[in-house]
């Protein structure tokens, strides 16, 4: 029997994870707040991930565009206890990862990149 599009989309998240272990959590989030596919800590609710999620891709490219610096890439966000990384999945969803206080980033964000082309013929 062969895995639904929500469990390859699980799937690809949690290798992303394992290839870079100092990814503690990520989720696919489609651009009106719903999630797609998560592998979040129970302890996280992915309903307020994904709002939020979707609210800082959108203020993220409208920063962007208003300030003439491009096609949005990234938002980044570091704080005391590490970062909340996330990127664009084509035009319907966006990737969303928690990595550790002290992670290589490099390596972090090529694994996002990564996952983000898988991702993509996955969500369309």
């Amino acid at each position: 029997m062969s895995e639904s599009r929500t469990e390859q989309m699980v799937n690809r998240l949690r290798a992303m994870q394992t290839a870079s272990p100092e990814i503690e959590a990520s989720a696919l989030v489609s651009v009106d707040g719903l999630i797609m596919a998560s592998a979040l800590p129970p302890e996280v609710e992915e309903d307020r991930v994904s709002a939020m999620s979707a609210a800082m891709l959108s203020l993220g490219e409208r920063i962007s565009i208003e300030l003439r610096r491009g096609a949005l890439e990234q938002v980044y966000i570091r704080g005391s206890d590490g970062f909340v990384i996330l990127t664009a999945v084509g035009q319907e969803a966006v990737l969303t990862v928690l990595a550790r206080q002290n992670a290589k980033l490099g390596l972090v964000f090529l694994e996002m990149r990564r996952a983000a082309q898988d991702l993509e013929s996955m969500v369309g």
